[in-house]
């Protein structure tokens, strides 16, 4: 197929939706028919904190979805679905583009980095902790924990992640608290603190020490199947499994089923505030266990970190097994005047914390 084949245009939900659905599947079994979609790219744009905290926010756009069925890639298809995007970034006035790829996908790296510009920006840790359905985590009883309501929610958010966070999402953390898929947020305070309307009103009182969360159901978007596993990984789930069954007073938690689709919950937001915040965010960690275990569809939850946030990735329980020590997001300006401020950007060490939005998991 020439590149004067190639037609390039906007998706259309009417259309599209299944063709799209349909050409996912066939990027996994390398099969494609006559007349069919052979590629699909997909962006948002949004305004976040990306420069330093006494700048104005930053318009970005982020590229996801990149897909091309097997018997159509290296001709190309990729890198003119990225710049067909990149040129609507540009027509909406977006600062900079940027994505999210897998250290060790070559392909993906070198499309981004050699042949579109792109350089590598940060490199957050994904962490995931599997749900164990028959086990229940105690809390700490000298912490107490409250759910926000969406607008004491966003208060705390833009009053304490704001000037501290990269890629914080100013004007739609509001949507994203919001949006159907968001199951709420928590937060976590010493027992005996009245914070009646503390959290809404008043945030000079808070006290010393607390920590937030919120959790996003990616589960009721879409399912995860793991189609190749390491043989110590399914050592260990048979393993566990048996000696879960046989020798239940070893207490060891057993990996859960991997193999069929399986949903997930997605904790975004992690924020805590003193010097006691640490076991706070874990017994909120274990909170959001307890809950997942009520929704049989959720195996695992998961959540990223700043690659260099040590403080808060000690105290979120999760597997080295299953988990990802670095991720790789990788970003370019789209206007001149913005490369200057990239470059030193990419020189400097990255901020501790890290927004993910959970719309881009």
């Amino acid at each position: 197929m020439g590149y004067g084949e190639l037609i390039i245009r906007s998706y259309d939900v009417q259309t599209d939706r299944l063709r799209v659905e349909d050409l996912e599947k066939r990027c996994e079994v390398a099969e494609l028919g006559n007349d069919e979609l052979v590629g699909v790219i997909q962006g948002s744009i949004k305004r976040v904190t990306i420069h330093k905290p006494t700048e104005e926010l930053a318009k970005v756009g982020y590229v996801l979805g990149l897909r091309v069925v097997p018997l159509h890639r290296r001709k190309g298809i990729g890198l003119r679905l990225v710049r067909k995007l990149e040129e609507w970034f540009i027509s909406k006035d977006v600062d900079y583009a940027y994505m999210a790829t897998e250290k060790d996908n070559e392909a993906s790296v070198k499309l981004f980095l050699e042949k579109l510009g792109f350089v590598k920006f940060r490199t957050p840790s994904i962490l995931v902790h599997p749900v164990n359905n028959n086990r229940v985590f105690r809390t700490r009883p000298n912490i107490e924990i409250a759910r926000l309501n969406v607008e004491e929610a966003e208060k705390l958010y833009k009053k304490f992640m704001a000037s501290t966070t990269e890629f914080f999402p100013y004007d739609d953390i509001g949507n994203i608290l919001r949006n159907k898929l968001s199951l709420g947020t928590w937060v976590a305070y010493p027992r005996g603190h009245d914070l009646r309307g503390v959290f809404g009103s008043n945030l000079d009182v808070l006290p010393k020490s607390w920590a937030m969360l919120s959790v996003w159901n990616s589960g009721e978007l879409f399912k995860l199947r793991l189609e190749k596993a390491p043989l110590s990984c399914l050592i260990y789930t048979e393993s566990s499994k048996l000696i879960e069954k046989y020798f239940p007073c070893f207490k060891l938690p057993s990996i859960p089923d991997f193999y069929n689709p399986f949903g997930f919950y997605f904790m975004y937001g992690v924020h805590k505030q003193g010097p006691l915040s640490g076991k706070m965010v874990r017994t909120l960690c274990k909170y959001v266990h307890n809950m997942a275990t009520n929704n049989k569809d959720c195996k695992v939850i998961v959540t990223e970190v700043g690659g260099n946030d040590d403080s808060l990735r000690v105290h979120i329980p999760h597997w080295k097994l299953l988990s990802c020590p670095e991720d790789l997001w990788c970003i370019k300006a789209l206007k001149n005047e913005k490369k200057k401020t990239l470059h030193e950007l990419t020189k400097i060490p990255p901020t501790i914390a890290l927004f993910v939005d959970p719309r881009e998991v």
